[in-house]
């Protein structure tokens, strides 16, 4: 499938056409991220995915903010019995048993990486040599699922007791962090990614 062009604007990648979809794609897709509590809200909205539609996350992204304390690491790896059968409840969010569990696993490894190398940002990259990847596709098809580079991430991830990080989902988080540009070279996103860096998005009061 070629890129589209939404209601007459600028060539996007053929993925972004809906109205949930395209501030994503055209604001953040792609975007280089380096601040850790937004390396690890994506890592844990990637794992939440599984099995169902991005589309999905994004219109429960707001509710997963609040529920899960603005994806603060410290307050999730604390995270109690009681606090899980009200999270279960909870229809704003993914009601996944096994995943909502990750969620406080990957919290508590999520602390001993940021220990070990100072910051999870600093841990992540190392994946992609410290800069992004940047392909040049020209259709969508000719993205790949996953790639050596998510493979080894998703090893090391496993290794350390991440939950929900297989190489595809890991691949996934890479291009929606910037670790890799897999915007077609027809969408407008392309070549602006490579300049940009996502600001820390401050926590709510």
């Amino acid at each position: 499938m070629a890129p589209i062009r939404a209601n007459s604007g600028p060539i996007r990648c053929d993925w972004a056409q809906k109205e949930i979809n395209i501030p994503y794609h055209d604001e953040e897709w792609g975007v280089p991220v380096h601040d850790d509590r937004a390396l690890f809200e994506f890592l844990i909205l990637e794992g939440a995915q599984a099995g169902l539609s991005w589309d999905t996350i994004l219109l429960k992204r707001a509710r997963y903010r609040e529920v899960f304390d603005h994806f603060d690491a410290q307050k999730i790896a604390r995270y109690d019995a009681r606090k899980v059968r009200t999270l279960l409840a909870d229809p704003g969010i993914i009601r996944n048993r096994l995943k909502i569990a990750s969620t406080i696993s990957n919290a508590q490894a999520f602390l001993k990486v940021q220990q070990e190398f100072g910051s999870f940002a600093s841990y992540l990259w190392q994946f992609v040599g410290g800069k992004p990847i940047k392909n040049a596709w020209k259709l969508h098809k000719q993205v790949p699922a996953k790639t050596k580079e998510s493979d080894a991430m998703s090893k090391d991830l496993q290794r350390r007791g991440f939950r929900f990080v297989g190489s595809t989902i890991c691949y996934a988080f890479m291009q929606a962090t910037g670790m890799v540009n897999d915007h077609l070279v027809t969408c407008f996103c392309h070549e602006s990614c490579a300049g940009k860096h996502r600001a820390p998005r401050l926590k709510a009061k």
